[in-house]
């Protein structure tokens, strides 16, 4: 079965927090990282992973990103800081290779 993510991404003020939602996880960070696609990410400069989780299904992701949406900021930054204290890109490292 195919893995599910959900994320957490920031800009370099940390002023916006987006939430979404992946199958490939690698591959969506790129997709931020290069702007491929206009829109709330690309109009904010988020593309700083902060937070990420991970799912044995794709319907169980998009479960908890509902849930963490529907959240005020206060607790999305206590994830944030529970497994990231310093906001460190954690994609940072990694390599983008697709086919």
């Amino acid at each position: 079965m195919k893995k599910s993510y959900v994320y957490f991404l920031t800009n370099k003020n940390k002023t916006v927090i987006y939430i979404g939602v992946t199958s490939n996880l690698l591959k969506r960070v790129y997709q931020h990282k290069t702007k491929s696609y206009k829109g709330f990410t690309q109009k904010y400069n988020c593309d700083i992973l902060v937070y990420f989780e991970e799912f044995e299904d794709i319907n169980q992701a998009i479960s908890r990103e509902k849930q963490l949406k529907s959240g005020n900021r206060k607790r999305k930054e206590a994830l944030i800081n529970l497994e990231n204290p310093n906001w460190s890109d954690l994609s940072d490292g990694w390599l983008f290779y697709f086919d």
